[in-house]
Order: structure tokens, then C-alpha cells, then sequence
């Protein structure tokens, strides 16, 4: 049974039996064959199309609530669902399903005495998701959870909870049972209350590791008080995409990349930090402001009153801004994306291949791009899966767009020979 039947008399009560139920759900899902995950997932592409109307009506009533109470045009965007994008996400259910499996057992070696060494691939168990105000995200770590054969407590934000529990009730759920698992494997948090996303993280014994979506400062603290809790994360906290104008740049290449960056205002991987070569930067200012104008963007010029980096997509008053700044060299171009920024993603635009890989060569970032838009890190358009989030970490672990086969733990196997 899903905890969205019931009524918990607080909301630390409400994730404990989401985590419960999951974890109940968890064996059978870990041990499920290969054909009948994919499909489940292919159950859910079919259930979301047949359920069209259903979910557009419960995004419709979320769109209105959030207007009403005056979100910003690109928070709205990502709430926002459409015909074309349920088109894409039951497409992506449909990749998914028939992407292939990692093997669950890859031999090393022989050891001493005959033994033989095996690395197994097993999964989590329960893994723990908070994210924003994008419905389209409850289907893409859900879809991954499964295929990864982990239950998942999902937890969203409340202008989004509507449109995420028609998505579990009337897709993911139902698509489980038809395939015979229990779908009670995936959860949804049924409080909107901003306390479910800090007992989500404090639940080591029922979820070791919960995937943080959202404004930078929100999920640092919620993957700190998850560190004091002994729970682990993947954290996607922050993010803004760079495009480095080089001097032996195709300006009207630039231009387009500029566009193409831009074409969503509310996503971290977006452009928000343009360098432009100081020796072009005169002639190509006013080309570029041009074209910002045209998007109905601003661009943020020197001297600013606001650090280099500043991420205007978690800036609601703010957020059809770009910042602007001439640098003196792609090496410059390449030290202020590594030190002013999150490090999600950098491009070079240039027809210069010397150029391009001593940028490539000093940015340190998740994404580096040579004459393509930074909007291309992405799980989807990189790797042709849903993402569960892109992970920044400086550490070893998975680092990009985080997908199914990142979301197991390595066992080591010695058996007899």
C-alpha cells in the first residue's frame, strides 16, 4: 500500500512509513529479472500515454496555483507539462527500457590457492530523492530507481505534488503491478511541508543514500544535516553553464550557441557566465546584447555588483540575466570558470584547435564543450537515459549525469576456483 492512502499524524511519521514500505519492497524489486524491470518500464511508458489527460489536468491546477501565488517565468517552465513533453518522457521510458543491464558479475582475476576474485554489482536498497518543483523528475528517478532495481522515497516540492502524485498513482504504481512487483517501491512523500526533505535525510537504517535536486544553499544544508545523520548524497546543488568567446571565434556560431543556451531559463545548465576575449569584446558587445535582447534576457556588465559566478537561475527576480565579462586569454577564460564558478559545465567557441584544447586541458569542470552549448550535459542527450541529477563532486564516484548503472554498490566476491 502506498503512504499516499493513509493520513500520518506528522510529516516525520509520513517518511518513516515511506521508507518502510519501500524498504519492504526492496528484496523482491533487487531480485527481479532483467526482462521484467524493463517491463515495468515499458508498462509506465504506456500507462503515461493512456493517462494523458489525467496528468495534464493535475499540472493544469499546479500551474495556476503557482501563477496565482507569483512564480517567476522559469520556475514555471519547469513545472509546466505539455503534450510535447509527455511525448519525450514516455520516449525516454521506452529508451530506457531498452537500454541494456550492467553485469551483475565481472570476474578480476585468480588469487593464491586457486581462488577466484569477482566484482559484484548489487543495488542499495532504498535510495532517497528530494527535488524541485519538476514533475517530469518523479518519472525520470523512478524509471532509474527501477531499472537500477532500488525502491526510492521521492519527495517534491509543493507547487509540484499534485502533478507527482498522479504521475505515482496513475503511472508508476500501476505500471509496477503490471508486471507483478510490488509498487510499493516507489514512494512518494504526501506532505508539501518542507520538514519531510529533512526527515528524508535522517533515516540511515531505512535510506543510506538520498540524490539532492534544488538551489544551492537549500540542498548544501539538507546534504550537511544528511552528514550528520550518517546518510549519504549526490548532491546537485549548483550549477550555470559558461561560454568562453575566444578571439578566433565564428561570431555568428557564437551568437547561435548563445541562443541555443538560453532556450530554458530555469535550468542549471543553461548559459549564465559569458567570457568574451577582450580583444573582441568591443565589436561583439553589441552583437551579443542584440541577441540577448532578443530572448528578452539582460546582460550584466562590468563593473558588477555581483560575484563573477552568480547563478541567475536560482534568482527568481533576476533570473533572464547574463553575466558578461572580457578576459584576456582562453587560459584566463579557463582559471575564472575553475574559480568563479560551480564547475558544471564550460564552453569554447573557436576555430582554433590549439585554443580549444588548452581551455579543455585547464578546466577542471563536470562538462567542457568545444563549439557546442553547455545545455548538452544532460543525461538524456548525452547518454540517451533519464538522469537522476548531474553530480559536481570534486571526489571519486559518479561525476556528470548520474544514470542507473551508477546507482549500485561494488561487492568483492573470492570463490573457489
Amino acid at each position: 500500500m502506498s503512504v499516499l492512502d493513509v493520513e500520518p499524524t506528522t510529516v516525520t511519521a509520513a517518511v518513516a512509513a515511506c521508507a518502510t514500505a519501500a524498504r519492504g519492497a526492496a528484496p523482491a524489486l533487487a531480485a527481479a529479472a532483467d526482462q521484467v524491470i524493463d517491463g515495468a518500464l515499458a508498462a509506465m511508458a504506456t500507462r503515461l500515454s493512456g493517462a494523458r489527460d489525467e496528468v495534464l489536468a493535475a499540472n493544469a491546477a499546479d500551474l495556476e496555483a503557482a501563477e496565482s501565488a507569483g512564480m517567476s517565468r522559469g520556475l514555471l517552465d519547469r513545472l509546466r507539462l505539455s503534450e510535447d513533453r509527455l511525448t519525450t518522457m514516455a520516449e525516454a521510458l521506452r529508451l530506457l527500457a531498452a537500454a541494456p543491464h550492467p553485469e551483475r558479475s565481472i570476474p578480476l582475476g585468480e588469487l593464491a590457492g586457486g581462488l577466484r576474485l569477482v566484482e559484484r554489482r548489487r543495488p542499495v536498497g532504498v535510495i532517497g530523492a528530494n527535488y524541485e518543483a519538476r514533475p517530469n523528475v518523479t518519472v525520470d528517478v523512478a524509471s532509474q530507481l527501477v531499472k537500477s532495481r532500488n525502491a526510492g522515497v521521492l519527495r517534491t516540492g509543493s507547487a509540484a505534488l499534485g502533478s507527482a502524485t498522479t504521475l505515482v498513482r496513475s503511472v508508476i504504481a500501476p505500471a509496477l503491478s503490471d508486471v507483478d512487483l510490488d509498487p510499493a517501491a516507489i514512494q512518494l512523500v504526501p506532505s508539501a511541508d518542507r520538514a519531510a526533505a529533512g526527515a528524508l535525510v535522517a533515516l540511515p537504517d531505512l535510506v543510506p543514500l538520498v540524490i539532492l535536486r534544488g538551489s544551492g544553499d537549500s540542498t548544501r544544508s539538507l546534504a550537511q544535516l544528511a552528514a550528520q545523520h550518517g546518510v549519504r548524497t549526490l548532491a546537485h546543488a549548483d550549477g550555470g553553464g559558461v561560454l568562453y568567446l575566444d578571439v578566433a571565434a565564428d561570431l555568428s556560431l557564437g551568437i547561435e550557441l548563445i541562443k541555443q543556451s538560453l532556450d530554458r531559463l530555469g535550468v542549471c545548465n543553461r548559459l549564465n557566465l559569458l567570457l568574451v576575449h577582450e580583444d573582441i569584446y568591443a565589436t561583439a558587445l553589441p552583437v551579443i546584447q542584440e541577441a540577448l535582447s532578443s530572448l528578452d534576457i539582460a546582460a550584466s556588465l562590468p563593473p558588477h555588483d555581483h560575484a563573477v559566478g552568480y547563478e541567475w537561475a536560482l534568482d527568481p527576480e533576476q533570473e533572464a540575466t547574463v553575466t558578461v565579462l572580457p578576459v584576456a586569454s582562453a587560459g584566463e577564460a579557463a582559471r575564472v570558470s575553475n574559480e568563479e564558478t560551480s564547475g558544471l559545465a564550460a564552453c569554447i567557441v573557436t576555430s582554433s584547435a590549439t585554443t580549444a584544447d588548452e581551455f579543455m586541458a585547464a578546466y577542471a569542470g563536470t562538462g567542457v564543450f568545444w563549439n557546442a552549448p553547455t545545455r548538452l550535459l544532460d543525461g538524456f542527450k548525452m547518454l540517451g537515459v533519464p538522469e537522476t541529477g548531474i553530480n559536481i563532486d570534486k571526489v571519486p564516484g559518479p561525476r556528470g549525469p548520474v544514470t542507473y548503472p551508477d546507482l549500485c554498490l561494488r561487492q568483492y566476491a573470492v570463490l573457489p576456483g
